[in-house]
């Protein structure tokens, strides 16, 4: 598939934009030359990603919150969009459990006043909510969950990506259902993706930008649970993946309008320690300080993806398993966070093959 071709002169309405994978997003679509508005809170801070690339300069962007109905409403009607990708988020486990109720609104609450706001486009158009891996009840086992495992979430910030899914499965049915699609002429579909790394993620409470910052700044890294096991990826992947699908999604609303695993191989397994120490053997120098129990806040130990669905329908599967995507994400940290904008390129020209 050539996303050129998918996305070239289209308009895209892309929510959470000035985020870490909103950031890599948005460039990404700027290069396929498609058309963007954006609508997020603005960047937490300077050094953001969003304001290192300059994200102003890429889309028109709107700053404002995905809980105000009212506005949402305004500026996705507004633009017309052909495509849609909703990423805003509260998007931290350990932060759900300090505001509980704010990551129920924006989860929940923003994913339906988007969809909502949907029902009066009045055109064709593609949607492709992302939610997250740890939708489902997790159960810690070597099984990798399949997209029609048992929905659930233990902590506020997985639960209200859970609550989400059976909203978008709710609007998906009743008022976009896809045996309807003349009628309202639009495709839903929802992307639940792995832990995502990759360069210009400052965040706190995640463990590779924990990791840089320790690292640059000549300190020892100190990590919450060691023997966590994540679906770790490159950001880049599922971007890909969530590309792909709303292509597929504009050309057969029928047939994909639902739900999708992206995430790496289940065998492509390492904890959080192996990732510590791959990053230090890339950066050159380190250390580790002595694990540290977090607060005694629950964080699942094992979580595992089945991705045969987007093999299968989607033909994508990882272009990177996780020691290539520590590797290239230490070496954003390490060679590209003082030129930012080119170094991000680079990685977007030679991913995609673009340059």
């Amino acid at each position: 598939m050539k996303l050129t071709e998918e996305y070239r002169g289209k308009k895209v309405f892309l929510t959470g934009h000035t985020g870490f994978k909103g950031s890599w997003f948005l460039m990404i679509l700027k290069q396929l030359g498609a058309e963007v508005k954006g609508y997020s809170l603005a960047p937490k801070n300077q050094h953001d990603l969003y304001n290192q690339i300059d994200g102003d300069a890429l889309c028109d962007s709107v700053i404002a919150d995905i809980r105000d109905r009212e506005r949402l409403k305004k500026e996705l009607l507004s633009f017309q969009p052909d495509f849609v990708f909703h990423l805003a988020a509260q998007a931290l486990v350990i932060d759900s459990y300090t505001w509980p109720v704010e990551t129920y609104e924006t989860n929940v609450m923003g994913s339906i006043y988007l969809m909502d706001a949907l029902r009066e486009l009045g055109k064709p158009c593609s949607t492709v909510m992302i939610t997250t891996d740890k939708v489902y009840e997790n159960f810690e086992t070597k099984d990798p969950y399949p997209e029609d495992a048992r929905l659930g979430g233990y902590d506020p910030y997985s639960n209200s990506k859970a609550c989400a899914e059976l909203a978008i499965s709710s609007y998906r049915n009743s008022f976009f259902n896809p045996k309807n699609i003349n009628e309202h002429q639009q495709g839903i579909a929802a992307a639940r993706s792995g832990n995502v790394i990759g360069g210009g993620d400052w965040s706190d409470n995640r463990l590779v930008p924990d990791i840089a910052r320790a690292l640059i700044e000549g300190e020892p890294i100190v990590i919450r649970n060691p023997n966590a096991v994540r679906p770790w990826q490159h950001v880049l992947d599922p971007l890909k993946g969530y590309l792909m699908l709303g292509a597929k999604l504009a050309q057969d609303p029928l047939k994909f309008s639902t739900g999708y695993n992206f995430g790496p191989t289940p065998e492509d397994e390492r904890n959080v320690q192996e990732m510590a120490e791959l990053a230090i053997e890339l950066w050159g120098e380190g250390t580790i300080e002595a694990p540290i129990q977090s607060q005694n806040l629950h964080e699942a130990g094992l979580l595992k993806l089945a991705i045969d669905k987007a093999d299968k329908e989607l033909e994508w599967t990882p272009s990177f398993d996780s020691a290539e995507a520590v590797e290239w994400t230490i070496d954003w940290y390490k060679n590209g966070r003082n030129d930012a904008y080119n170094f991000t390129k680079k990685q977007i020209d030679q991913f995609f093959q673009l340059g």
